[in-house]
């Protein structure tokens, strides 16, 4: 967290959740001039609202720190760089990271100029993640956060050193045990509240249950590794990747383990599925897949793999540093996944090859995040 500086102004995105309440609460500590917004975004009608019972709660936060609150409406921009870009991903066969593009258009975007405008100096949030200036690079850098656990600068990579030197993270250098003492210590009302999940700013919803209300059910065929059909699914828009569930295999024994889903053909609305999978600490339902030389021709569509071939991605973004060909480093393809050693082969305007040390499997869509050290060097989409 930067050092206290009096007279400058703070606006703290208050959730309403335990995280930005203690950011407030210690920036208020701080010295520095507090004022909680509560970010208002979009919500389908058919989802059960609970923005309202969060913008109280961030209320209740203000009003026991005697801080000002105000209200950002960032429904509009929400629904357009958020909800319309995850949906139209999914519809074009890849794999979005709504996250990602809630955190640059929407947290670090519209909430920046709104609170520019109203006089901020700064704003903060709840993020795990620690904000440094090096003045080797004289720049700001992004890093991981104390708590590996809770670590978000995966979901930071978009931002860049110019979004840094107005950006504050006050709980980076804490772990979220250290968080929770915090907020009894302060006498929080968030103090016990339980942690939200699911997608940035929409809560904990069923993926496949949004998406069918905007993409139409197909049927279609799903084939094992030989090509040969072995059961039936719903719409390959709502599969991804690794996944193991969203699909009926007909033709199995009692010795079959399960299987997941390792291609995806979105013209002719196919899947391929396998039983190989090797899980280096990737998380429950995300799996590091090995592709078999029997149905590479196949599963060329729609993933990338890397052992031989590299790893492409474009869309790149570069915080501080932009990396070196030939050196190594080490990135996720995951939220949460292992750091895998990886290799700068080509940099080419916003593009960037990477070769990796093992055989991942990615899906187009996804973000791959590149670390020095722990320092975040920013990450781009693979094609």
């Amino acid at each position: 967290m930067k050092k206290s500086l009096k007279n400058k102004t703070v606006f703290v995105g208050v959730s309403g959740g335990v995280d930005s309440s203690v950011s407030a609460a210690l920036l208020k500590n701080a010295g520095y001039h507090v004022v909680g917004v509560f970010i208002r975004t979009w919500s389908p009608e058919w989802i059960e609202c609970t923005w309202r019972s969060e913008r109280r709660d961030a209320m209740r936060v203000c009003a026991h720190l005697d801080i000002p609150f105000l209200e950002c409406d960032a429904e509009k921009e929400y629904k357009k760089e958020v909800a319309d870009y995850m949906i139209s991903e999914y519809k074009a066969g890849r794999t979005p990271n709504p996250d990602v593009m809630c955190n640059r258009e929407i947290k670090f975007g519209v909430f920046w100029k709104f609170a520019k405008k109203h006089g901020a100096d700064f704003i903060a949030t709840g993020h795990y993640a620690i904000n440094n200036y090096q003045l080797r690079i004289k720049n700001y850098e992004l890093k991981k956060a104390k708590d590996p656990a809770k670590d978000q600068s995966y979901f930071l990579w978009k931002l860049n050193s110019k979004d840094l030197a107005h950006v504050i993270f006050p709980i980076g250098h804490l772990k979220k045990s250290e968080v929770r003492k915090l907020a009894e210590k302060f006498n929080l009302p968030t103090a016990v509240k339980k942690d939200s999940q699911g997608i940035c700013m929409l809560g904990d919803l069923d993926i496949k249950d949004f998406l069918s209300h905007y993409i139409k059910n197909k049927k279609g065929d799903v084939f094992d590794e030989s090509g040969e059909t072995i059961g039936y699914h719903n719409g390959v828009a709502f599969l991804t990747i690794g996944e193991r569930h969203g699909f009926t295999v007909t033709k199995k024994t009692n010795a079959d383990g399960p299987y997941y889903v390792v291609a995806k053909d979105i013209k002719k609305n196919t899947i391929t599925v396998s039983q190989e999978k090797n899980s280096p600490g990737l998380g429950t339902d995300n799996f590091l897949l090995k592709i078999s030389s029997a149905r590479a021709s196949r599963a060329a569509q729609g993933l990338s793999r890397e052992n031989s071939f590299p790893v492409s991605i474009s869309d790149t973004n570069w915080i501080s540093e932009i990396p070196k060909s030939n050196k190594k480093y080490k990135c996720q393809i995951r939220y949460h996944g292992e750091y895998l050693p990886c290799q700068i082969l080509k940099i080419e305007n916003s593009k960037l090859k990477i070769s990796f040390q093992q055989e991942v499997l990615v899906a187009p869509g996804q973000s791959i995040v590149l670390y020095d050290g722990d320092v975040c060097l920013g990450g781009g989409i693979v094609v």
